[in-house]
């Protein structure tokens, strides 16, 4: 093109400045851009967090019902069983505390009750269920058969320590009496043991002093 200068009888200098300069004028500027970006996570951040806590609190009031549906059962605990049903407790995930090692979570969808025990093997999942109601049963059939078991463990300790006292100190007579036969054998010979003994030491201390 005739209009254009040939690059090569262009100075060196000039061209290589006009160079330098497109180039500076060509970088994108920076300035506030980390501000911006910055603006843009703490904001992603809180998108997030708000989420977070929707999910929370629909897991709390699902909880919520499952308490409000077990408030007759827990007004009927029998004195001494306040370790049952103890409640609502919060987290994240929230939990409807049974007894010390079960408990009811929502599931992954937010919409199942699942009712879990901690054992010495792991958790397992004792029932599952959309429907408040049926969770509620079956808590309550679990809280039934956890307070006969301690009313026995309790009874069975009740009877077993006279059982206890009497096995250490015999009623019958024809026990009793084989029980200090032995022990009347036992003193007599230890009684004559002795006695002979203290004869033996006259003895030797005569001799001794007659010789």
């Amino acid at each position: 093109m005739a209009g254009l200068a040939n690059p090569a009888s262009v100075p060196l200098a000039w061209w290589q400045g006009c160079k330098g300069t497109s180039l500076a004028e060509a970088r994108p500027k920076r300035s506030g851009e980390l501000t911006r970006a910055i603006r843009e996570i703490r904001i992603a951040n809180s998108e997030r967090v708000d989420a977070a806590a929707d999910v929370n609190s629909t897991e709390q009031a699902r909880l919520e019902m499952l308490a409000e549906a077990l408030e007759g059962v827990t007004a009927e605990l029998p004195p001494g069983h306040d370790q049952l049903l103890s409640g609502l407790l919060p987290g994240n995930p929230p939990r409807f505390r049974v007894d010390a090692t079960s408990f009811v979570v929502m599931g992954r969808d937010k919409r199942q009750y699942q009712f879990l025990k901690d054992t010495r093997l792991g958790r397992t999942t004792l029932a599952e269920s959309a429907d408040v109601d049926v969770i509620a049963d079956i808590v309550t059939r679990y809280v039934a058969e956890r307070i006969v078991e301690r009313d026995q463990a309790i009874e069975g300790d009740r009877l077993a320590q006279p059982m206890h006292r009497k096995s250490a100190v015999p009623t019958d007579p024809a026990a009793r009496q084989s029980v200090e036969i032995p022990l009347t054998v036992f003193g007599g010979l230890c009684f004559g043991m002795g006695l002979l003994a203290g004869t033996l030491l006259i003895a030797g201390f005569v001799w001794l002093t007659a010789g």
